[in-house]
């Protein structure tokens, strides 16, 4: 336990309601693109009888550009609730990188979600390791995402739209051609779909095995713990 460490009440209001609205409004914006991106990149079978009869990809393609505007918007909003909201809203967007006792944070997680620690430690806001893993994957590779997605619908839109002077314009020439785009599109969405699968299994390993709330606390906003031993952060 840390000396740092300081008493703290029953409960605590963590995730306030935009963050939490945030965090759903993300999951199924990155559902959809990437059920649908895969889809664009390995399309189904031809439908048979008259195209013009038949939208099929047409759709596909536009619950993919609808859910990277919703992905879009919702990080804009999420960074000025980083400074709008309290504490713990500030947190997957400035992570102690540069203190030691973050890093030993985050060496006792790997060792505790190897079960080669076998205590826990107490958390209100989020533990080292899924901070570090959110900041990087989650909120740079959605950044990436987001970047690489509007170069590519900028070749779409044509020269003459915003897409194409704010992203196409330079993003396509720094990665030297329109495929590699692509082919790095696609890396990272592989990259956040294998952090999706780990972080629901954390949140449930969490929720049961921690001295604190999980999956509750992302519906109510509120920290609840499982002992009255100071937290650690």
């Amino acid at each position: 336990m840390s000396s740092n460490a300081v008493e703290i009440p029953k409960a605590v209001y963590v995730y306030e309601i935009p963050v939490r609205l945030w965090h759903s409004l993300n999951a199924l914006a990155i559902t959809v693109l990437a059920v649908s991106g895969y889809l664009i990149a390995n399309p189904l079978a031809s439908v048979g009888g008259e195209a013009s009869d038949h939208f099929v990809m047409g759709y596909i393609r536009f619950a993919h550009f609808a859910a990277g505007y919703i992905l879009a918007i919702g990080l804009l909003f999420r960074i000025y609730w980083a400074y709008a909201g309290n504490e713990y809203a500030r947190q997957l967007f400035l992570p102690p990188l540069l203190t030691q006792k973050f890093w030993a944070g985050v060496w006792h997680e790997i060792l505790w979600y190897s079960f080669i620690d076998k205590q826990p430690r107490k958390y209100v806001g989020h533990n080292p390791l899924a901070l570090l893993f959110m900041h990087f994957i989650l909120v740079w590779g959605t950044l990436f995402m987001i970047v690489t997605g509007f170069a590519l619908y900028g070749e779409g839109t044509g020269q003459d739209s915003w897409q194409f002077a704010l992203f196409s314009s330079w993003v396509i020439p720094l990665f030297g051609e329109s495929q590699s785009v692509h082919s790095w599109h696609h890396l990272i969405m592989w990259a956040i779909i294998c952090f999706v699968i780990a972080h629901i299994y954390v949140a449930v390993r969490e929720d049961k095995l921690s001295r604190q709330s999980m999956l509750k606390t992302m519906v109510t906003g509120y920290r609840t713990f499982k002992d009255d031993a100071p937290a650690d952060d």
